[in-house]
């Protein structure tokens, strides 16, 4: 009995204390322009370089996909 009581006092301590442990969000982001500028400059970089991996790769899979068929088209006019 005394061991549940200290256990249900210990959890709701606990429990009230946990807004004390909250982060205060009362900060504002100040940054100045600039460092969006340098920000968005690196995004741009990362954006332009992804640009001809896509095109790489959707290449790939056209030539993956047109080798398909043509395998397909030789299988077909060998068994005729």
């Amino acid at each position: 009995m005394k061991t549940t009581a200290t256990l249900t006092g210990t959890v709701a301590m606990l429990l009230l204390a946990a807004p004390a442990f909250a982060v205060n969000t009362a900060k504002v982001y100040k940054s100045g322009p600039l460092v969006l500028i340098f920000l968005g400059f690196f995004a741009l970089l990362i954006i332009m370089q992804m640009i001809p991996a896509i095109t790489t790769l959707f290449a790939m899979v056209k030539g993956l996909m047109s080798e398909k068929t043509k395998t397909a088209a030789a299988v077909a006019e060998t068994e005729k």
